[in-house]
């Protein structure tokens, strides 16, 4: 996990995505954040970059390729499994079958975005303070 990489959202949703990176911006958190709304598109640029990213944050419910889709094609490419990228599901409501399918995937979080702003940022506090405290198996020194 590269704690200075950037944050990757794979989110459909233009108003969401203006909402997260104010709020990324105000926790003054230095990682850049790079959107994607087509799924594939993350994919092949997971798949073709040198660059590391700290966490991805993606959405289940996206036009072409799923949330749920996406995860497995990731896990399933042993290169960017070791790369321990932190990947969370970031979604506006979720049926519990998406919340089991998610963690048979072995998705590292399932978090329904809260409709206040103020819990919406503390939620990403929470979520950014906890991935740059974890330690990784690619980082232990």
């Amino acid at each position: 996990m590269n704690k200075k990489g950037p944050i990757i959202v794979i989110e459909d949703d233009e108003d969401d995505q203006l909402l997260l990176t104010q709020i990324i911006k105000k926790l003054t958190t230095p990682n850049e954040i790079i959107f994607f709304q087509d799924p594939e598109e993350a994919l092949t640029y997971l798949l073709s970059t040198d660059i590391e990213p700290f966490i991805v944050l993606s959405d289940i419910n996206m036009p072409k390729l799923s949330g749920l889709e996406l995860r497995e094609k990731v896990h399933a490419n042993e290169s960017l499994r070791l790369k321990c990228i932190p990947y969370l599901f970031f979604t506006t409501s979720a049926e519990q079958q998406h919340v089991i399918d998610a963690y048979s995937k072995s998705v590292q979080g399932f978090f329904i975005k809260p409709s206040s702003l103020d819990k919406l940022e503390q939620m990403m506090r929470k979520i950014i303070d906890y991935w740059q405290e974890c330690t990784s198996p690619d980082f232990v020194g």
